[in-house]
Formats: structure tokens, sequence, C-alpha cells
């Protein structure tokens, strides 16, 4: 038994005995949603076709595992779908602005000597795989942001079914405020966490500051960061919004079919 087989089962234990049904569900995701990043990237590797629609596709089938398959269909989950969906449209067209004008597709300097064997004319568009892989990146973290301000705003409202649609809103900025903070800081560290060695080539390499900031392969990661922080701040909003509106209008249409009967 291997190292990754004993992760595996050690992550499946803990899952289960904290997560229950969920935590089964959690861990059986994982696995779709690596099977779908699979087939997304042999789908893109046809230069015919899009690869930022490929990647629509994908975001729409990994939040439909992350939210309906764990958490099943309900108010909270499909608000936050349709959330994460807006979110992801407007992040999209600010990316492949962002990929354009920044030029950070495609492979580095420090790459160069590793792929001098091989032929770099690969037939696809790399400016749209870029916007892609930036937007694949953000994914994970704005259905997480969206699923947690729902839910918490659904306790808001059974503790408090009288509440109006602004207070109700503001509720959900205020939970959206604490989560923004621990989250861009976790996307922070997860850049350089795993790229703590190249940091290390670096200095190495006796690069300045100035180089380190200015080379592809740090802005890309530093960009893809900033996306991904984006979209987690324009998640909160729309989330807040679209939940109270939603929740509130179910709770005055059930209420006037209770006073009809």
């Amino acid at each position: 038994m291997n190292v990754l087989m004993i992760l595996s089962v050690i992550l499946f234990i803990l899952m289960v005995s904290i997560g229950g049904n969920k935590g089964v569900l959690s861990f059986i995701s994982l696995f779709f949603n690596f099977g779908v990043l699979m087939i997304t990237i042999i789908l893109m590797l046809d230069p015919d076709r899009n690869p930022i629609f490929l990647t629509m596709i994908a975001c729409t089938v990994i939040s439909c595992i992350n939210l309906f398959f764990i958490n099943e269909i309900n108010r909270k989950t499909i608000t936050a779908f349709i959330s994460t969906m807006i979110t992801i449209v407007i992040l999209l067209l600010f990316i492949d602005l962002v990929t354009r004008v920044s030029m950070i597709q495609g492979f580095s300097e420090e790459q160069s000597e590793e792929l001098a064997p091989y032929s770099l004319y690969i037939g696809v568009n790399f400016i749209k795989v870029g916007a892609s892989v930036i937007i694949m990146s953000t994914i994970g973290a704005i259905t997480e942001v969206a699923m947690s301000i729902t839910s918490s705003m659904s306790e808001t409202l059974n503790h408090h079914p009288s509440i109006n649609h602004r207070d109700l809103f503001l509720s959900g900025m205020r939970i959206g405020k604490d989560i923004l903070g621990t989250d861009t800081n976790t996307l922070f560290f997860a850049f350089f966490g795993g790229y703590m060695a190249l940091l290390i080539w670096f200095k190495d390499l006796d690069y300045s500051l100035g180089e380190i900031v200015n080379s592809k392969i740090f802005s890309s990661e530093m960009i893809t960061i900033f996306s991904a922080g984006i979209g987690i701040a324009l998640i909160i909003p729309i989330t807040s919004w679209i939940h109270s509106l939603v929740s509130l209008k179910l709770i005055a249409r059930n209420r006037r079919v209770m006073n009809e009967d």
C-alpha cells in the first residue's frame, strides 16, 4: 500500500467520522471533479474547441457536484448555484481581458530548459487556456463561499422569520466579511506553500525583487490569486442579495397559500 492510498484511507475515515453521509458524498465528489477536469483537458487538446466554453461547462458541472450532489437540491443550493454562475460569467469576462493584456499565457523563461527537446507548437490558444486555468482555480473557493453564506442566512431566517429583505441582506454581508479575509489569505498562503521551491530557486539564481515580480511564472500565479480574491469578493453581495430576495419571496408565497387555505 503506497502513501497515496494510505492518505486516501485516512481522509475517507476522517470525512466519514466527522461528516457522516455528507462526508462520504464529499469524498466521492473528489473523484467526480477530477474526472470532469481530466475530460475538460482532453477536449481542450482539439484546437477547434473553445477552451473558455469548455471551462464554463466544466464549472457548471463542478458546481452541480459540489452543491447538489453533496447538499441535495434545496433553496440554499439553488441560490448558491445561481450566484456562482453569475459570478463566474462576470469573472470570466474580466479574466479573459486581464490575460490578453498581461500576456501571461504560455511557458516562462525558467521552464525553457526542460521544454527545449520538445516542439512548442501545440496548436491551442494559450490566451484562452490561461484564462481557463485561472477560472478553474477559483471555482472551488467561489462555491464554498456561496454555500457558506446561504447556509448561514438560512439559519438566520429560521430564527428570525419576520426579518425584512434589507436586514437579511446585511446579515449575509456581515457573514461574507468574516469569510472574505480568511479565504483570500488561504489562497495567498496556498500559493506560497506550493511555490516555496520556486522562490528558493529565484534566490539561488540571484533574482532581484523586481525580476521576481516581473517573471511570468510569478505574475501568473499572483494574477490567479487576485482573480480568485475578486471572485470571492463578488460572490458575497451577489449571493446575499439573491438568497434574501428568493427566500423572502418564497416565505411570502407560502403565507399567502396558508391564508387562502
